[in-house]
């Protein structure tokens, strides 16, 4: 894909300006679809496909979470790791105040506001991970080295099984 063939966000704009490589992949976005959409229609793992979860402490500080797209985040052990009564996740209102990207389209780069980004560490064990690109529908594929030298995320073990 050529560089006009791909949308160019601000999460794009800063992977450029730190000279990231990466592949970008455009698909069908459908509400509720998450990672799985991506990962059938890619062929590709459903636990490389990371999310960007949006979430706020007790005192309503906006924070980051990258977490496989086949686990869940164990509020309870984010608000241990974190020193905080709780944690809850974002509204779509506050989310999009606070990183600039609407649901679903979520990116930990390019941030409307900088904030702290908690990275389930096993997501480093990874060779290529899949990522939003700041639209629905917009993925991009990277090493977890690159994304780490971009964001500086903090390594933190908070991944469960689904429940459902």
């Amino acid at each position: 894909m050529g560089r006009e063939d791909y949308p160019v966000t601000p999460a794009i704009r800063m992977l450029h300006d730190h000279g990231i490589q990466f592949t970008p992949y455009i698909y069908r976005y459908e509400e509720h679809g998450g990672t799985h959409q991506f990962a059938a229609e890619f062929k590709v793992p459903e636990h490389d496909v990371i999310k960007t979860l949006v979430f706020e402490t007790d005192q309503k500080k906006p924070f980051l979470v990258l977490m496989h797209g086949d686990r869940e985040v164990s509020i309870k052990q984010l608000a241990r790791i974190l020193g905080v009564k709780h944690v809850t996740p974002s509204d779509s209102a506050s989310a999009l105040r606070s990183t600039g990207y609407q649901f679903g389209g979520t990116s930990p780069f390019g941030t409307r506001h900088q904030l702290p980004v908690y990275l389930e560490k096993t997501i480093l064990d990874i060779p290529k991970i899949y990522i939003n690109g700041g639209k629905r529908g917009f993925i991009i594929g990277m090493t977890p080295s690159d994304l780490q030298a971009v964001v500086h995320a903090i390594e933190v073990e908070a991944a469960i099984l689904p429940t459902s």
